[in-house]
């Protein structure tokens, strides 16, 4: 790892662990976005262990502060939803390449994590599609657990088939390697029957 990946790994993880909003990990209280940062890290390293220095900085900043753009304050449904996203992919990128020009980094390269983390050009872009295989594999592995418990299973069918039309055959394949309870793959399986 070279010196100033290092640093702007730290200092993502700096700003995350400002999260207010706790969760449980290996018996501790742990801030949630930092906890979801080591989580994209592990399944990037796992998925994709060739991956670009730019790539690993856009794994670990795709949630950067993410708390402080609620949903809330947007408005609900479909359409409130994409601008929520929207702005928070902009978010996430500006703060990220603030970091990573603090870290010493060019302006080339912060634009281009800018790039990764609105995943402009998914599907035809590889490091968009690759983070978009992490960021799917992360949420699989990590959040339909909980998720299930809140949603109805007509709603979680039609985001698990949303999440499957955003992968690639290569994420599809990690995916069904993962280690589901068994009525959550059912669950899968039958989202994509």
């Amino acid at each position: 790892m070279s010196a100033k990946l290092e640093v702007v790994l730290q200092l993502i993880d700096q700003a995350n662990n400002e999260d207010p909003n706790q969760e449980e990990w290996q018996g501790q209280p742990v801030a949630k976005e930092w906890l979801y940062g080591q989580r994209m890290s592990q399944c990037l390293s796992e998925f994709a262990p060739d991956a670009s220095e730019l790539l690993q900085i856009a794994a670990r900043g795709q949630h950067i502060q993410r708390w402080s753009i609620p949903r809330s304050d947007y408005p609900e449904g479909r359409v409130g939803y994409k601008h929520w996203r929207t702005e928070l992919g902009k978010f996430h990128g500006e703060k990220t390449a603030e970091l990573m020009l603090q870290a010493g980094y060019r302006d080339e390269d912060a634009e281009r994590v800018k790039t990764l983390l609105q995943k402009k050009r998914l599907k035809q872009d590889a490091e968009v599609q690759a983070l978009e295989d992490v960021i799917c594999l992360v949420f699989l592995d990590h959040y339909l657990a909980p998720f299930a418990e809140k949603h109805s299973e007509p709603k979680l069918i039609s985001i698990i088939q949303k999440t499957w039309g955003k992968m690639s055959e290569k994420g599809h394949e990690a995916a069904l390697k993962l280690n589901f309870a068994p009525d959550h793959l059912a669950l899968i399986q039958k989202a994509l029957a």
